[in-house]
């Protein structure tokens, strides 16, 4: 198990590699929706450096809705096309954000965020929700980030299911 310390960029797949085995092992044989997600997201703030939010945004009657995170007190509502979330479920994509400060229309639920990932969860062609990442650490998410948590998402969805 690695430490919450940085992660070297050479090391990130093979953290993202043990992370995921983590997860399906925690998530193996546990179906509940909910449940699934509150754990995701503890053991991504749990095992993930320079995190000050994890989370989920789940898909409820046309916008997003606050789910189970770890953090501080977040937004409860997002509608699509607003802020990082709302952009990701309107693309369709995942959405790496450098400086949240220079995206427009970001949604400042804590100041303290500078950067943020976020990536969709599908569900056969439909989005039902985000997996939402905000770092006070400006740059701290890049592309191997962004293909680890597409990998957690796809886990969680399956086990999910």
């Amino acid at each position: 198990m690695f430490e919450t310390t940085a992660i070297e960029t050479e090391n990130k797949p093979e953290f993202y590699r043990q992370l995921t085995q983590q997860l399906a092992a925690l998530l193996d044989g546990e179906r509940d929706f909910i449940a699934n997600a509150a754990n995701t997201s503890a053991l991504l703030f749990q095992m993930m450096p320079d995190l000050n939010w994890a989370g989920f945004y789940l898909m409820k009657e046309g916008e997003l809705v606050l789910g189970p995170f770890q953090g501080k007190t977040a937004c409860v509502r997002i509608p699509v096309g607003r802020g990082v979330c709302g952009a990701a479920v309107q693309k369709r994509q995942s959405m790496l954000v450098e400086d949240v400060h220079a995206f427009p229309g970001h949604i400042a639920c804590d100041a303290a965020s500078r950067s943020e990932l976020v990536v969709p969860i599908f569900r056969g062609d439909e989005v039902i929700g985000v997996i939402d990442l905000d770092s006070p650490i400006p740059s701290r998410f890049d592309a191997d980030d962004q293909a680890g948590i597409e990998r957690v998402a796809e886990i969680f969805i399956a086990a999910s299911a």
